[in-house]
C-alpha cells in the first residue's frame, strides 16, 4: 500500500457536514457496563427526544443531501425505544444510511431484528469486551451476556445485517485481543472496532493503556488488518502508524507487541490463504467529520467528550455542526497545544481530543495516549 492510499480522505468538507452522526436515542439500558461513558438509567428520561423530535432531527440531517452522513442509533440501549422501527423507517425513507448499536438484552430478538432490517437498517454493532464469559460478563455487569452476544451475532447475520464487533481494551484485557480476534473472524464480522478506553464516566475506574502499550497494540492491529477490517476508536494515531508503515518505517516495538504477535500465530495459521487487502483507516476525528447527539438533543464532538455545543430542539443540527466554536476549534490542528499542534501528522491525526480533555481538562492539549507526544515531552 502506498502512502497516498494509506489513509482514506473524505471527499466533502468536514467543516460543513459530518461523515457519521451518532444519536443516543435513549439513556435507558438494562446493563451496567463498567467502562460506559454514560450513567445508564433503568427508564427513559422524560425529556428524551420524542418520536416527532427525532424525525425532525433525521429530516435535518438528511437536509445535507448526498453524500448523506451515516446515522448510528445508539444508547443506552436503542431497543428500549418502542418507536425504534418507526424512526429507522423514517430515516431510511429520506435516504439516510442507518445503523444500530444495541445492548444484548432480552429485547434483542430475531423478530425485532427482522422488523428493523425490513425498516431499512443496514448494520448492527455488538460489543465483545473479552475472550470469555468471565471477562465480558464482568465488564457488562450481567452474567450470561457473553454467550447471549455470540447468539445475537448469529441472529444479526441471519437477518441480513452487516455485523460490527466493538471491543474496549484495557490493561486488564489487552492480552485477550488475539482470542477476541479469532471470535470476530468466526462470527464473520465486517468490521472490528477496538475502543481505546477514555477515562471518563464509569470508565475512569479502569486502567487505560499507556502510550507505549497503545503504540504496540496499534501496530499489532495494523499487522492483523489483512484478516479483518479494523478500526481504532479514540486512537487516531493509528492513521499515523498506517502512513509510517506505508513509508516502510517500523520502529522497535515493545514486549506487548511481541506477546500479541506470538498469541496470534495460531489464528493466522488457521486463516492461511484467506488474507485480504487491508482497509485503510479514514480521516475522521471528534468534531471533524463526527458528531454525537445525546438523548436530550445536546450535541457534542463525540460521546466521550463532554463539551456541549448546542441543542437540536433550539437550533438546527446542521447549524450547530458548522458554527459551534468548540467544533470549529477541533478542525484546526494548528491551534492544538504542544506536540499535537506541531506534529507532521497533525492534519491527518490530531490526537484523541477525548483523551486530551479527560486527562488535562484542555480539549486542545496534546494527546497523552500518543507515544510521540510522550517522547516529545521527554
Amino acid at each position: 500500500m502506498s502512502q497516498r492510499t494509506a489513509v482514506r480522505q473524505l471527499r466533502h468538507d468536514v467543516g460543513e457536514r459530518p461523515m457519521i452522526a451518532i444519536w443516543e436515542v435513549t439513556r435507558a439500558c438494562a446493563l451496567v457496563c463498567r467502562h460506559c461513558r454514560a450513567d445508564a438509567q433503568t427508564r427513559a428520561h422524560p425529556r428524551q427526544l420524542s418520536t416527532e423530535a427525532g424525525k425532525a432531527l433525521l429530516d435535518d440531517i438528511a437536509g445535507y443531501g448526498a453524500p448523506y452522513p451515516i446515522v448510528v442509533l445508539t444508547g443506552g440501549d436503542p431497543f428500549e425505544r418502542p418507536d425504534l422501527p418507526e424512526l429507522v423507517r423514517h430515516g431510511t425513507s429520506l435516504g439516510l444510511h442507518v445503523a444500530l448499536s444495541p445492548s444484548v438484552t432480552p429485547r434483542l430478538t430475531p423478530d425485532v431484528l427482522g422488523e428493523l432490517r425490513e425498516a431499512g437498517a443496514k448494520a448492527v454493532s455488538l460489543s465483545l469486551d473479552g475472550a470469555n464469559a468471565a471477562t465480558h460478563d464482568t465488564f457488562r455487569g450481567v452474567p450470561g451476556v457473553y454467550d447471549e452476544t455470540l447468539t445475537a451475532a448469529r441472529w444479526v447475520r441471519e437477518a441480513g445485517f452487516r455485523l460490527q464487533v466493538n471491543t474496549t481494551v484495557t490493561r486488564a484485557t489487552v492480552l485477550e485481543l488475539p482470542e477476541v480476534l479469532q471470535t470476530v473472524l468466526d462470527l464473520e464480522a465486517s468490521l472490528w472496532s477496538v475502543f481505546f478506553l477514555v477515562p471518563t464516566g464509569r470508565g475512569s475506574a479502569l486502567q487505560a493503556l499507556d502510550a507505549r502499550e497503545t503504540e504496540d497494540v496499534l501496530h499489532w492491529m495494523h499487522d492483523v488488518s489483512d484478516l479483518v477490517a479494523v478500526k481504532a476508536t479514540e486512537a487516531p494515531h493509528y492513521r499515523r502508524i498506517a502512513i509510517e508503515r506505508a513509508r516502510g518505517i517500523r520502529p522497535v516495538l515493545g514486549d506487548l507487541h511481541a506477546e500479541l504477535t506470538a498469541a496470534t500465530a495460531g489464528v493466522r495459521a488457521g486463516r492461511a490463504g484467506q488474507e485480504r487487502r487491508p482497509r485503510p483507516p479514514i480521516d475522521v476525528n471528534s468534531g471533524r467529520g463526527f458528531a454525537f447527539i445525546d438523548h436530550l438533543g445536546d450535541v457534542y464532538p463525540s460521546g466521550f467528550l463532554p463539551m456541549r455545543c448546542g441543542n437540536v430542539t433550539e437550533q438546527s443540527f446542521r447549524e450547530i455542526y458548522a458554527t459551534s466554536p468548540v467544533l470549529r476549534s477541533l478542525r484546526e490542528p494548528a491551534g492544538f497545544h504542544g506536540a499535537c499542534g506541531t506534529c507532521e501528522f497533525a492534519e491527518v491525526c490530531g490526537g484523541s481530543r477525548s483523551h486530551a480533555y479527560a486527562v488535562t481538562g484542555d480539549v486542545l492539549a496534546s494527546d497523552p495516549s500518543c507515544l510521540r507526544v510522550v517522547e516529545a515531552v521527554g
